[in-house]
């Protein structure tokens, strides 16, 4: 299915997305409560700090990613090697409520923004034809870790101080990715193309978008709103996983062990989709993304049985692998590819900006007095929201063809 230089491609944005771990709200979340005690801090005060420093680095993130269209990927990813290192060592510096900022702010800049953002920036532009599977198979790299890390990370924290392990990490990522980056990715360039078949039929050649052009465009706004629907729902679930647990009468290793279902359907979920959206196309399949993500708000409102952590988790998986994917797909397939990397820099920013979002929402929330049950509710009211829009705009998502 895929030729040599096809695979690496793909091989090294699943390593990639594997390490933007580090950054994501799911791994920071599980730190919650030791950095909390460490600083003697409340919910809401880590909260803001977290959406706080989410935010800024969301803004710069705008400005730095677009860089991925002027430079080729061996050196821009070297240089987000170096900052995900260094960030992970400031990381476990931190000792104040702004050493905490900062660190976050690194964390979330370097890990989910710029490391998922060179992951699927380099697979969407240089797959067409087969670039739903193979951003699905670039994503297993996020599901792979989320998968092992809670449970790794719940248990090192019985034995070893939450300072180390992110000192661990930060040798791991220098020692890791330069090598494999290396080897992967030093003979792609801005032009490099997948190839394909000379019995394939040719594709039709469609407008190349610049991001000014996008931003004047009212159906980027509608679904940005879908897209964005998941990030901030899951990332004040993972921030608030101690929360939740606590309200639902669920153990930590219950939470760490739902992270397992949630990967479990976020793999095979990533694996449909990727051949749905090489078959039927993104555009189509946008409607149907934040269906699972309702659910899961419904498990919430409605069960607190152990069991349902799990249910919950698994929905949350399921719109996770449909989000990757089509949160990758859907611009380079609507868009165009020339300039996919400074429009990925602005959604990306905005699903961080999303994610800081959730965590602050979720911290006033939660500080307030709202129980977890009316929290989902307005989850749910959102989701429901966003569906009626990208139905009412389903049969204007064509991209323009020459």
């Amino acid at each position: 299915m895929f030729k040599s230089l096809s695979l690496k491609v793909i091989i090294f944005g699943f390593i990639f997305t594997f390490f933007s771990s580090f950054g994501q709200s799911y791994f920071i979340g599980l730190f919650n409560s030791s950095i909390r005690d460490a600083l003697s801090i409340t919910h809401g005060q880590f909260g803001s700090i977290y959406a706080s420093a989410t935010l800024l680095s969301s803004i710069v993130l705008v400005w730095l990613g677009k860089k991925i269209d002027d430079v080729n990927i061996l050196k821009f990813a070297s240089y987000v090697i170096i900052f995900l290192s260094a960030s992970c060592f400031i990381f476990s510096k931190i000792s104040s409520l702004f050493f905490l900022f900062v660190g976050i702010f690194l964390m979330r800049l370097a890990g989910q923004g710029l490391s998922s953002h060179t992951a699927t920036t380099t697979i969407s532009r240089f797959f067409d034809k087969n670039r739903g599977r193979a951003l699905s198979i670039g994503w297993l790299g996020l599901s792979l870790a989320e998968f092992v890390l809670p449970v790794l990370i719940v248990f090192l924290l019985t034995f070893i101080e939450w300072r180390e392990i992110w000192i661990s990490i930060s040798i791991l990522v220098i020692l890791v990715l330069p090598i494999s980056t290396y080897a992967l990715v030093k003979n792609i360039k801005l032009d490099s193309r997948e190839q394909f078949d000379s019995k394939s039929e040719p594709l039709k050649e469609i407008k190349q978008w610049k991001r000014i052009e996008v931003i004047k465009d009212y159906r980027f706004y509608i679904i940005c709103m879908t897209m964005l629907a998941m990030p901030w729902i899951a990332t004040g679930s993972f921030v608030y996983q101690s929360f939740i647990s606590s309200s639902k009468g669920w153990g930590p290793y219950v939470i760490a062990q739902s992270f397992m279902s949630y990967s479990i359907l976020s793999v095979i979920t990533l694996f449909i989709s990727g051949f749905l959206i090489d078959k039927f196309s993104s555009r189509k399949l946008l409607i149907y993304m934040n269906i699972p993500l309702l659910f899961s708000t419904v498990v919430l409102f409605y069960f607190n049985n152990p069991l349902s952590s799990f249910v919950f988790f698994g929905l949350l998986g399921i719109s996770n692998g449909l989000a990757n994917v089509l949160g990758s797909s859907t611009w380079a397939e609507i868009y165009g590819v020339k300039y996919i990397g400074s429009i990925k820099a602005l959604t990306t920013a905005l699903m961080v900006f999303a994610t800081a979002f959730g965590t602050a929402l979720f911290g006033v929330f939660i500080d307030i007095g709202f129980s977890i049950e009316q929290i989902a509710v307005i989850s749910g009211t959102y989701i429901i929201g966003s569906i009626i829009l990208i139905y009412l705009v389903k049969n204007k998502l064509n991209p323009q063809y020459l």
